[in-house]
């Protein structure tokens, strides 16, 4: 159940009984009353209200806007209506309104539906009317005024924390259901998918010819397919709680599962223990470049190289790396791609990186491989 329908119950069992105080103090001075048939109307009039918004209240469809904004307007009328209604004497002596506490009910209503800056509003609002049916700003409706705003930003605040709440903890449940049916998928696919390619990786092995060449194909797609389920959930959502500074960023990807796709029989792929957090658009966009540098290397490495991929999470930077152990890149063989219009390391690596506000370095040696060096200054890092 959500944590406002408790609220609203609770403020609908206030009003009834903030009412009946009302009630009770009219008729120990009605009597006193210029026209106490009205202040009777009046009393009525916020009796039938508070039966009804009892019953609008429990369906989360009309607490609406337009039903508070008459809920606060009653309680602004019917303060101003003591003045009219009940002996001038009376008022300036500083005598009880119609509504008494009832009064501050709407404005607790505001607060819980839009939290603290909505029900500070309300809370202006509601002492401004006293102060017009006092005629001066006296110390007891100030007073009054004051606690109001206090409880109207208190409650408002705590609405706000436990809205928050309730969305963190519900994230918290769908993360631990998609962890338990991952698990679940992950020894249904151990028992079955994984032992049968391993099978065919063996086989294809020992028979030799083009079952080789399938077993190795088998072999890859066993380690891809094994990273892939150990993975956790890739995206996880920021709820940003009040007072936390967090201002509601936007979801978040852990880099080493981006990354961890890229595993295979000719992939190694080693990773911090730990989540290494980034906006999603940087994440992919580094899990891009990765992928191009690894184009590169199936491209002019050849066949039977392999490649290595460290991720590292720094205090001030992240670092990717993708080293291989093919023949090297010539001496200005990249200057040579540029003139030929052929932008793949410019564009695909280098310019992803500076899109994000990094920087790639590319370090080749002819006869010892080539390293891509991917680095991300913490500050870029947490640009969304």
């Amino acid at each position: 159940m959500s944590i406002e329908q408790p609220l609203w119950r609770a403020l609908s069992v206030f009003r009834f009984l903030a009412l009946g105080y009302a009630f009770a103090q009219f008729i120990g001075v009605s009597g006193q009353y210029r026209y106490p048939l009205g202040g009777w109307a009046v009393l009525t009039v916020l009796l039938l209200w508070t039966a009804f918004t009892a019953y609008a209240f429990e369906k989360p469809e009309m607490r609406g806007w337009p039903i508070l904004g008459i809920d606060l307007a009653l309680a602004v009328g019917s303060v101003l209506a003591t003045r009219w209604l009940d002996d001038i004497a009376r008022v300036h002596e500083g005598s009880l309104t119609l509504p008494t506490v009832w009064s501050s009910a709407p404005v607790l209503a505001w607060a819980v539906k839009g939290g603290w800056p909505t029900g500070a509003i309300a809370a202006l609002a509601t002492g401004a009317a006293n102060i017009a049916e006092r005629g001066a700003i006296a110390q007891s409706n100030a007073h009054n005024i004051v606690l109001m705003m206090l409880a109207a930003t208190a409650i408002g605040y705590v609405v706000e924390l436990a809205r928050a709440s309730e969305r963190a903890l519900a994230r918290a449940l769908q993360l631990e259901a998609a962890t338990r049916e991952r698990e679940r998928l992950a020894r249904d696919i151990h028992d079955s998918v994984l032992q049968v390619l391993a099978l065919v990786q063996r086989r294809g092995a020992e028979i030799g010819g083009e079952a080789a060449e399938l077993g190795r194909l088998a072999g890859e797609q066993e380690v891809a397919l094994r990273q892939l389920i150990s993975d956790a959930p890739a995206e996880l959502e920021d709820v940003d709680l009040p007072g936390s500074g967090a201002g509601g960023e936007a979801a978040r990807a852990d880099l080493r599962t981006l990354i961890g796709r890229f595993a295979g029989a000719r992939v190694t792929v080693a990773s911090p223990g730990t989540p290494v957090l980034l906006p999603m658009p940087v994440a992919r966009e580094i899990a891009a470049a990765t992928s191009a540098a690894l184009d590169n290397v199936w491209r002019h490495a050849g066949d039977e190289a392999r490649a290595w991929i460290l991720l590292e999470d720094e205090p001030d930077e992240i670092i990717v790396s993708v080293r291989d152990d093919g023949p090297g890149i010539p001496a200005g063989r990249l200057e040579e791609a540029r003139a030929a219009g052929r932008l793949g390391v410019s564009q695909s690596i280098e310019g992803r990186l500076r899109d994000v506000g990094g920087t790639a370095f590319l370090t080749s040696v002819p006869g010892q491989g080539t390293e891509v060096e991917l680095r991300l200054p913490r500050p870029a890092a947490a640009v969304r």
